[in-house]
C-alpha cells in the first residue's frame, strides 16, 4: 500500500506539539509577569492628592518626625491619618493665607476631613499590624521606600505575597535597633546579619515557620 503522508509530516507534527507547549508556557511567564509588573502592583505611581502633601519638603528638609502625623503607629495596626487639627499646628502660622493651603483650612473650619487617596492597598484578606513591625524592628523605609525623597508619596514595594514572605524568611537582614526605626538614611551595617540574629532574640520574633504560617497574615 503506498504511504499517504510524506515523511516529513513526522517532523512537522511533533514541531506543532513542541511549539504549541512552548507558546502556551510563554503565554503563562507572560501573565505572572505582568500580575508582578508595577503595572498591575501600582508600585511607583505617585498619587494626586486633594492637597499635594509633600514628605519630601515635612520629612526631608524640615524633619519632622513620622510619629508626628502619624499617631498609631506603635500602638495601633493602622499606621493613622493626622487630623486637619495637626496640619494646622503649624500652618496656623506658616503660609496661613495660602491659597494653596484652602483645602486644609476649609477642613478646619467644617470638621469635614480631607479625602486623602489612599497609597498603599491591601486586600482585604491579608492582615496587617504596625505596630507589630515596629516595635519588632522593621523601620518605616523598608516598607515605603526613601520618604524623605517623595514629593509626592508613591507605593516603593510591590506588597505582593512572596515580597513579604522574602523579609520573614530573612529577618536578619531587616531589624534596625529600636533608636533607628523612623531614620529614612538607614543602612544594613556590615555585620548586619550577626546584628540581626542578636536583634530576633532581644525581641523575641516568633520561629520562620510560626511568620510564614498561613494564619500569620490571613486571618
Amino acid at each position: 500500500m503506498a504511504q499517504i503522508f510524506h515523511r516529513s509530516t513526522n517532523l512537522i507534527a511533533r514541531f506543532s506539539v513542541f511549539s504549541a507547549i512552548f507558546l502556551a508556557g510563554l503565554a503563562l511567564a507572560v501573565v505572572f509577569a505582568v500580575a508582578r509588573s508595577p503595572y498591575k502592583t501600582d508600585q511607583y505611581i505617585a498619587r494626586a492628592q486633594p492637597v499635594q502633601f509633600s514628605h519630601k519638603h515635612h520629612v526631608g528638609d524640615d524633619g519632622i518626625d513620622c510619629r508626628y502625623c502619624h499617631t498609631s503607629v506603635e500602638t495601633s495596626a493602622v499606621a493613622g491619618i493626622p487630623p486637619t487639627k495637626t496640619c494646622m499646628n503649624c500652618h496656623s502660622l506658616l503660609f496661613a493665607d495660602s491659597q494653596y493651603l484652602e483645602p486644609v483650612r476649609e477642613s478646619y473650619r467644617t470638621g469635614k476631613s480631607i479625602s486623602w487617596v489612599k497609597v498603599h492597598r491591601l486586600p482585604d484578606f491579608v492582615y496587617f499590624n504596625h505596630s507589630i513591625h515596629v516595635n519588632k524592628g522593621i523601620g518605616c523605609s523598608s516598607c515605603h521606600g526613601p520618604v524623605n525623597q517623595m514629593p509626592l508619596m508613591w507605593q516603593a514595594s510591590p506588597l505582593l505575597m512572596q515580597w513579604c514572605l522574602d523579609c520573614h524568611r530573612n529577618l536578619e537582614a531587616n531589624l534596625r535597633t529600636r533608636n533607628q526605626i523612623y531614620n529614612m538614611e538607614w543602612k544594613p551595617a556590615p555585620n548586619q546579619v550577626e546584628l540581626g540574629r542578636q536583634l530576633v532574640k532581644e525581641y523575641r520574633i516568633r520561629s520562620v515557620a510560626e511568620l510564614t504560617n498561613c494564619s500569620t497574615c490571613h486571618r
